[in-house]
């Protein structure tokens, strides 16, 4: 076959235009469809319009011939018309991108058209915000192509059109389980998206860097929303620049600055809402050692910050609580724009080499302009006990009593209540021995506060103190504990909150005090497991602190609530402090140095254990796979990461760790954890099972001793428990700590923070794969699913879940997921969800009514009625169409056109129908209905007893097994009988249905003789009602006269359409079997009845009688059943136009006799196989889930529409 050269020539052509803009151009490829204009005389075409699609671009021309092409008929001159078209295209545009940019947007105009193409080209809504885009490579096998990578807020979209080969692609952060930046022979410099179904290289970056930390931030904010709900909200508060960059969105910047915000109050432990204004490069003098170190200061609305170069070099906190002098030095060449700074504990602090120092000085002025003009602590007599201030001489180790202690100022219930509010556990229950009696230990105790007294002096005690590496040698040497409370304040950043939020937590503890939970349950349940071997918690002084601490906690943040372990680790606080520094010290802890370990699912304590399987991995290789086979390390890090190692080793021993872990971070217990399994690797790969290998472990750590410790010994409960033939040898905890720095002390915070990030990844994607296992085995077996198909359920359930999260909804506060609840009610979706859904994935397809049929469904499973529904309840709906068998889907289809249902609008007129049923009936459905609330009011009667005195027991549970058994056996005859209205609603489904169906012409033939048997079977059955004012001897003579032997013998026969030479179907000018039966149908509308609103005159016996045999189903036999052109008002009726039946907004009255029940609807349509077959057709669910999964997530599709197009 030959192709024209003309022809082939314009195909390459179209080709190469089309990648050569997508290579070089964020526009991606060229609209096939556009709208030119041009004049006579000249060379250059504008283009008015562009559309993808011949719809889209139809659309555009009628509009212009519409508003544009008669006005043009005006000008005489060809370049006035160039002119005006030109400026009604720009005007348009310019009004259009108006009304789209929000109010205060300073994205730049370059960006705000990729954001639009990109929402065009992956049909994403206007709440989809773009961060940034790229040039890159995506590599289709090893195949690159070359296209544009969008980073939207919840997606990662690629585009690539090379040589008529379209590439798409949507992936969302939600379902990104590992994110890698790598490089192989194969795929040099790229970076690697993992999900559950594909792997995904990008590659040929012009910043493979920065382009990776945006993926990582924008993954990493999809963890969090899985975690805790919370959707990603731009920070209005930032500082907008003056010029934005051409190609960097708000977003973008706003990203950015979350990155410096957090790193910055990781590296100096601040609180979490501090931001950070600027930083700029400079020299520090440090006093202590007479020399400049540079290094970088950073600058926020409360504090000044410095960082040297050098990592152990020198760090420096300077809260602008604490300044009262800023002011610039003279320079000199030794000296270059120096800035001194002064503090109210005596101390300056001199920097240089500043870039900017006027400039810097004006923001530091600023600040300490907003400054609260009396600052907590800022009377002498407060600050002489302040730890912002150098102790005196005469007392080195005296401990600080808060200057914002809630107890100093109020003098009430709570202070006689908590003599422990001033000061710590450990003064009021240790045993006042002289240090001079505890011989060595008490000399070594005294050396160590002298030490400590030493470095005060020369660097500075409080906030202000210079960091430096001889500071951690202090540390890891041991904190005397006279000085430990205030220095784990300091070090854990832990006092900067406590200052500045004054009384917060006394009012904690009056608004908690009363107040019952579940986390107070808790917390009553484990106060007496809180170090039971110490003094301190054998009494009920100690019990109440710790009881006050951890409501007061879990009152100020109920995600988190309570936790096993906090218990113990804030027992441990109290020892050293008073409640209120115990109460900020366990906020430091579990919302910054330790974030989101405890919670429900300890994902942080997880994260921290897939980092240590890991560094075991590279520091211990060959005990790693033994330690895998034995499956240890997930037994044992979690109790020795939550409790800090607390819970498994010696009281004196522990407490030194959590020294260092205030001051270091979580690195420190790595390292101990790593040190603990080198010094134990030959007796642990001889172990032969688990048990054996944490039995070794447990003897090692109980014999882990501080043989410097000047408190009485407290016998560890593990060790009293362990027996042995021969106890191993005593390990000191000094011993223990100097070999973790000297082998492990490679580790660094940044590299932790970026395998913290790998393993968030892998730790939820298994949290959400375990939710989803557990949801899948909650759903009853009998339901018809296999496991796949109920876990590709649950992924697309929850793909809409979450989509409704990330661009909003109208119920976002009862939508958003809340992960306290049961697996089974965290997701949920409300009716909009569920009609998108319903459509995709529904065998019974109905057209322009399946919206209609989805609502009915909706609120036909929405039991409990809070406009939302569960996954459970959203398969139960699936299974009734895909796994019930014929009488099952009828009951489905049967209930669909029933209320609840139908909604208010629908049910208006069948509710008024449903009045007027039989009275036997309907008494007997009230009576059900009362006997139902009855035992919904016993119930909830029930609960309420039950919730008020002890838990429930097995007999409880029993009762209610044994009621949700007996919901679930309703029967056919169960079901209420349905008006005449409901059956209109229910023929109108079934025509729907049936379109399309290859059988469509039989289905329609079969249902219109269903539907005209069951029209007659209603008559006649109305007749056998006993209506109110109606005399049962007007009743008889109707009985006598049934016309059952009138009954025409084939039915059928009178539903075939009319044939082609019937006049009556040329007068109608349609022989579709679907469409000849409207006239017959609709009352009022001509034939040889009354008009329009004419009143309707009753029958009398003897019409009834005559009619019996013909009108009362001759009337429907005329033609089949047509129920998509029939109007909402209309209603089916089984006489004459004189019927006393009439629609009820035509001025007539509802047939309210009229009445059919699910058992005549079953039987008549068993009597046509046709229906039989059609309503037991198998469907496979994969095949819809298959086509759903490629809606939402557009992954990779291969298109050859240009070619097609240009050859066409």
């Amino acid at each position: 076959m030959k192709v024209n050269s003309p022809q082939l020539n314009l195909l390459w052509t179209c080709l190469l235009v089309g990648t050569l803009d997508v290579v070089l151009d964020s526009s991606a490829r060229v609209a096939p469809y556009r709208i030119l204009h041009q004049t006579q005389d000249s060379q250059v075409y504008w283009t008015v319009a562009c559309g993808s699609s011949r719809k889209e671009i139809t659309k555009h021309w009628e509009w212009l011939e519409n508003n544009l092409l008669q006005t043009l008929s005006i000008f005489d001159n060809e370049e006035d018309i160039t002119t005006f078209v030109k400026g009604k295209i720009h005007g348009i545009i310019a009004e259009e991108n108006k009304n789209l940019q929000p109010q205060g947007d300073e994205d730049p105009g370059k960006f705000k058209e990729a954001e639009l193409k990109m929402r065009k080209q992956f049909g994403m809504p206007e709440g989809e915000k773009l961060v940034n885009y790229y040039s890159c490579s995506y590599w289709k096998g090893h195949v690159p192509r070359q296209g544009w990578l969008y980073l939207t807020v919840n997606h990662l979209c690629f585009y690539s059109f090379l040589l008529g080969k379209e590439v798409s692609l949507v992936v969302r952060w939600v379902d990104v389980t590992r994110l890698e930046k790598n490089a192989t022979l194969l795929f040099p410099e790229s970076i690697r998206v993992d999900t559950r179904d594909q792997e995904l290289f990008f590659s040929m970056f012009l910043n493979i860097t920065e382009t990776f930390k945006l993926m990582e931030q924008l993954a990493n904010l999809a963890m969090r929303q899985l975690l805790d709900s919370e959707g990603f909200l731009e920070d209005k508060a930032l500082p907008r620049p003056p010029q934005p960059h051409k190609k960097i969105s708000a977003l973008k910047r706003d990203l950015d600055a979350r990155a410096k915000n957090e790193c910055y109050q990781a590296t100096f432990r601040l609180p979490r809402d501090e931001r950070l204004d600027g930083h700029t490069g400079c020299t520090l003098w440090t006093p202590f050692n007479k020399v400049h170190i540079p290094g970088q200061m950073f600058i926020s609305s409360n504090y000044i910050c410095f960082a040297s170069k050098e990592e152990d070099a020198c760090h420096l906190i300077i809260p602008l609580r604490e300044v009262t002098i800023v002011e610039k030095a003279d320079s000199s060449g030794v000296l270059p724009s120096p800035l001194s700074i002064s503090t109210k504990s005596k101390m300056t602090f001199l920097f240089a080499n500043l870039k900017d120092r006027d400039f810097l000085v004006q923001r530091i002025s600023d600040f300490l302009q907003k400054m609260p003009s009396k600052q907590p602590g800022s009377s002498r007599a407060a600050r002489k006990t302040s730890i912002a201030d150098p102790a005196p001489e005469s007392s080195p180790a005296t401990q600080p009593s808060s200057p914002t202690s809630p107890l100093g100022g109020h003098q009430g219930a709570c202070a006689q209540e908590a003599p422990t509010a001033s000061q710590g556990l450990l003064k009021l229950f240790q045993r006042s021995t002289p240090m001079e009696d505890l011989g060595a230990k008490g000399a070594k105790e005294k050396m160590k506060e002298e030490s400590w007294n030493i470095h005060f002096f020369e660097f500075g005690r409080g906030m202000c103190m210079y960091r430096t590496a001889r500071t951690r040698e202090l540390v890891l040497k041991g904190i005397p504990e006279s000085l430990r409370g205030e220095l784990w304040l300091l070090f854990s950043g832990a006092w900067n909150e406590m200052v500045t939020h004054p009384g917060y937590y006394a009012e904690l503890v009056e608004k908690s005090t009363g107040k019952y939970s579940l986390a107070t349950e808790e917390i009553e349940r484990d106060l007496h497991r809180s170090m039971p071997e110490h003094p301190a918690f054998q009494n009920e002084l100690g019990i109440a602190a710790l009881r006050r601490v951890l409501t007061a906690y879990a009152f100020r943040n109920p995600t988190i609530g309570y936790c096993q372990a906090m218990n113990i680790v804030t027992s441990v606080l109290l020892l050293y402090g008073s409640e209120e520094e115990a109460f900020w010290l366990l906020v430091a802890l579990c919302e910054r140095m330790l974030p989101d370990y405890y919670n429900t699912r300890v994902v942080g304590a997880l994260v921290d254990q897939g980092i240590f399987e890991e560094l075991t991995r590279d520091f211990l290789p060959q005990l790693s796979e033994k330690m895998q086979d034995l499956g240890v390390i997930s037994s044992i890090s979690l109790s020795w990461f939550l409790t800090l190692f607390l819970s498994v080793m010696p009281f004196e021993s522990a407490v030194v760790i959590v020294d260092c872990f205030f001051y270091e971070g979580i690195k420190v217990i790595l390292q101990v954890a790593l040190a603990i399994l080198d010094a134990n690797m030959e007796q642990l790969l001889g172990c032969s099972d688990e048990g054996e290998a944490m039995t070794v472990l447990g003897r090692y750590l109980d014999n882990v001793v501080n043989k410097q410790s000047v408190s009485p010994p407290i016998p560890h409960l593990h060790a009293l428990l362990t027996s042995g033939d021969k106890p191993p040898e005593e390990v000191d905890i000094f011993d223990l700590l100097k070999v973790s720095y000297e082998k492990f002390s490679s580790l660094r915070a940044e590299d932790i923070e970026q395998m913290r990030f790998k393993q968030r990844l892998k730790v939820i994607q298994s949290l959400e794969d375990t939710a989803k296992r557990s949801v899948v085995r909650a759903i009853p077996g009998d339901i018809g699913f296999s496991i796949e198909e109920l876990e590709d359920l649950y992924m697309v359930f929850k793909a809409k879940h979450l989509a409704s999260q990330y661009w909003g909804s109208s119920r976002p506060a009862a939508v958003r997921r809340d992960p306290s609840l049961p697996y089974l009610e965290q997701y949920r979706i409300d009716v909009n969800q569920f009609q998108e859904l319903f459509a995709s994935l529904t065998p019974w397809a109905c057209g322009s009514h399946t919206p209609v049929l989805a609502g009915r469904m909706f609120r036909l499973l929405d039991e409990n009625k809070d406009s939302l529904i569960n996954f459970k309840e959203f398969v139960t709906g699936m299974s009734g169409m895909y796994h019930g068998d014929l009488t099952e889907k009828l009951k489905v289809l049967y209930k669909l056109h029933l209320p609840p249902a139908l909604s208010p609008e629908e049910a208006e007129s069948a509710l008024e129908a449903t009045h007027y049923f039989t009275e036997d009936s309907s008494s007997e459905e009230a009576l059900q209905q009362d006997e139902r609330e009855g035992a919904r009011n016993e119930d909830v009667q029930e609960k309420r007893e039950e919730k008020g005195t002890s838990p429930p027991d097995y007999r409880h549970y029993l009762r209610m097994w044994a009621k949700e058994k007996e919901v679930q056996k309703e029967t056919i005859k169960d079901l209420p009988k349905m008006n005449q209205e409901q059956f209109i609603e229910l023929c109108k489904t079934l025509y729907n249905m049936f379109s399309e169906d290859p059988m469509e012409q039989d289905l329609y033939h079969a249902i219109a003789t269903v539907a005209s048997l069951l029209l007659r079977i209603g008559e006649v059955g109305k007749r056998f009602s006993a209506r109110p004012g109606r005399k049962p001897r007007d009743i008889a003579p109707e009985e006598d006269e049934l016309p059952a032997p009138d009954l025409p013998q084939n039915p059928a026969r009178e539903l075939q359409p009319p044939a082609a030479g019937d006049p009556q179907a040329k007068a109608g000018g349609d022989t579709h079997p679907g469409k000849a039966l409207q006239e017959s149908q609709v009352v009022g509308e001509g034939g040889g009845g009354e008009g329009r609103g004419s009143p309707s005159q009753p029958l009398s016996d003897d019409e009834t009688k005559d009619d019996l045999s013909m009108s009362s189903y001759s009337v429907v036999s005329t033609g089949s059943l047509q129920c998509e052109d029939l109007a909402d008002d209309t209603v089916l009726v089984g006489g004459e136009a004189r019927s006393p039946v009439t629609t009820p907004h035509c001025g007539g009255t509802v047939d309210t006799d009229w009445s059919i029940s699910f058992e005549q609807i079953l039987a008549s349509i068993l009597t046509e196989s046709v229906l039989v077959n059609f309503l037991e057709k198998k469907v496979d669910i994969g095949l819809k889930i298959k086509d759903q999964k490629k809606v939402e997530r557009q992954f990779s599709t291969s298109s050859d529409h240009e070619q097609s197009a240009a050859l066409g």
